[in-house]
């Protein structure tokens, strides 16, 4: 009977290529941390103004700025006169767009047509 350790090492091994992008996706994968890193590409907003854009109340908002600032994802830039803090998208999450295109595309295509399946499924 196999031991225990190399199962457990067989499995760390089937999932090590997988590991990246594990990674990745808790650095990205929240709803909010979605909603704003869209939010933000191609512009730069002050936070009442990502607040009325996303519906996020202050508080998820606050939370999930300082995440993505901490991952690197969001650059903070505070101006003294007015007093006024913009976040926008750093060169690291810049290079997340083209993924998110290919993910909205892949959802368009695969997201909506298994809603209507099972719907089908349902008729029946």
């Amino acid at each position: 009977m196999p031991s225990t350790q190399s199962r457990s090492d067989t499995s760390e091994e089937k999932n090590a290529d997988a590991c990246p992008v594990v990674e990745a996706i808790e650095q990205i994968g929240s709803r909010w941390r979605l909603v704003v890193l869209h939010d933000l590409h191609g512009t730069e907003k002050r936070f009442n103004e990502l607040e009325r854009s996303t519906g996020a109340s202050s508080r998820t908002l606050s939370r999930v700025l300082d995440d993505l600032e901490e991952t690197d994802l969001v650059n903070r830039r505070v101006e003294d006169k007015p007093i006024a803090t913009y976040y926008s998208l750093t060169d690291k999450s810049r290079e997340l767009c083209s993924v998110f295109e290919e993910l909205e595309a892949w959802a368009d295509e695969w997201v909506e047509m298994g809603s209507a399946e099972s719907e089908a499924v349902g008729d029946d």
